[in-house]
């Protein structure tokens, strides 16, 4: 139960409530006694003035009874500057201390309860206080501290178990209130999530928000969130799985068929037709590129993107070439390409990786400036700076939706064309990232986009290298 949180919240509740109990205990003591005193200050004065009634004749049986019944051994009254024995009795010991209860303050009352409390012996103090309807100008008695310890002790136990029996019931009910309120949805919490992990595909076992506790609600409908979109995600990646077997095996039988393609356009480079020479190059590049393509996505499926095989090579021919493979792709549509990169400019990078990246980028580009039907520009520029290469890819189109940005560079989430699926950027950010660089977004608004790619020039070693061998000792020099 104490690792519980209704049983810690119990035993908290409890000590809080008696501390704060002792911070009123303190308080309430000092003041019985203070009150104790002048109970006996009122009964000496009523005795005093039935003294003075009867023109101060009484016997001493008269006298020593009206002394008990005050409890005190003597009483003086100071009027008109006098000071006036009124009542007395033998005091069985000399005086311990003087108490005037006219001008204490709580911390000065609550030490001197405590130090009666704590004083176990039977000692006589005097006490100084105002008379009961200003009958002169003090009165004075003389008193034994045993009965009045006995009597605190009494108030106080009577005190403590009240204050205990008020902590036991309000912790308890503070207990039941806890397990209602807060106890019982965090355990409806912990059974939805439970069950959610024995089966999160089942969209059944999302939690439903009900608490009437706002921050339990919010845990809940946070709770939901995750668990919807991790369902989603689940079942995304069921189907990525099942489309990454399909293509798998379509591209096994495509890479047949390409191969065969790639033999028939090797034999059109000897064709008559100069256009036909002319274009058998690329055909020739086009069909190579795509059996590489097919070779990767069959890799893709047992893994992930082969490491790049890094080379130097300028990267102006490189864009030069998709700029061609996507001006034939535009057709009529007023599209103009512009490269502004530097013939001598050469990077080191996978030429047949950093070529889909490319590719993808200008592709995205040229479709989204053909959805609107409307003149635009796709420029490719590079550069190096003494860390790395950049490359940016810039376009004139309608810019990237919102949705779209908060996802750009996941699969099938970051689409930004209707009927896209979103695929191209990601593949293009993992190659990228092959590459120990980055790919961002670094504008888009309705003046176009703009996506930057860094590629380092530094090559980080796999693993540190090993130290040399340590030399063989030289041998030992012959004695003479």
């Amino acid at each position: 139960m104490v690792n519980s949180l209704s049983g810690r919240f119990l035993l908290l509740t409890a000590a809080f409530v008696m501390l704060a109990e002792i911070l009123i205990f303190l308080p309430a003591v000092a003041r019985f006694r203070e009150e104790w005193l002048l109970s006996r200050l009122e009964r000496a004065q009523i005795a005093a003035l039935a003294l003075l009634a009867s023109d101060e004749m009484i016997s001493e049986d008269l006298e020593r009874e009206l002394l008990a019944t005050a409890g005190v051994f003597n009483v003086v009254l100071r009027r008109d500057e006098i000071r006036q024995l009124v009542l007395s009795s033998p005091v069985p010991s000399a005086i311990a201390a003087t108490y005037d209860l006219r001008d204490q303050g709580t911390v000065a009352l609550i030490g001197d309860a405590l130090a009666t409390l704590a004083d176990g012996g039977d000692r006589v103090i005097r006490v100084i206080g105002d008379p009961v309807q200003k009958a002169g100008l003090l009165i004075e008695v003389t008193v034994a501290t045993l009965p009045l310890r006995a009597a605190m002790i009494d108030y106080a136990i009577r005190i403590l178990v009240l204050t205990g029996i008020l902590a036991a019931v309000t912790a308890f009910f503070l207990f039941l209130a806890v397990r209602r309120l807060l106890v019982a949805p965090i355990r409806r919490v912990v059974a939805y999530m439970s069950a959610y992990a024995a089966a999160p595909e089942d969209a059944r076992r999302i939690i439903e928000p009900t608490a009437r506790v706002r921050e339990m609600r919010e845990a809940e409908v946070a709770l939901r969130a995750l668990q919807t979109q991790l369902t989603q995600s689940l079942r995304q990646k069921e189907r990525l799985a099942q489309l990454g077997s399909a293509v798998a095996k379509i591209g096994h039988d495509l890479r047949n068929i390409l191969a065969t393609a790639t033999l028939l356009a090797d034999r059109m480079e000897t064709s008559a037709d100069p256009a036909v020479a002319r274009a058998a190059p690329k055909l020739v590049g086009s069909l190579a590129r795509a059996v590489n393509l097919c070779e990767a996505t069959l890799a893709f499926g047992k893994a992930e993107e082969p490491p790049p095989r890094l080379a130097r090579f300028g990267l102006r021919a490189m864009a030069l070439e998709v700029v061609e493979q996507e001006r034939l792709a535009a057709g009529p549509a007023a599209v103009e390409f512009l490269v502004d990169i530097a013939p001598a400019l050469a990077i080191r990078a996978d030429p047949e990786q950093l070529h889909r990246v490319l590719l993808n980028l200008v592709r995205n580009a040229r479709q989204a400036i053909e959805a609107t039907a409307a003149p635009g520009t796709i420029e490719l520029s590079a550069g190096e700076s003494e860390a790395d290469w950049w490359i940016r890819v810039g376009d004139t189109g309608p810019g990237l939706p919102e949705k779209a940005k908060g996802h750009l560079f996941t699969a099938f989430q970051g689409g930004a064309r209707k009927g896209g699926v979103g695929l191209g950027l990601a593949i293009a950010a993992e190659l990228v990232r092959g590459h120990g660089g980055r790919i961002e977004l670094a504008r888009s608004d309705e003046e176009g986009s703009e996506f930057m790619i860094r590629l380092p020039k530094a090559i980080q070693p796999l693993d540190p290298p090993a130290p040399p061998p340590a030399p063989p000792p030289a041998p030992a020099a012959a004695g003479g």
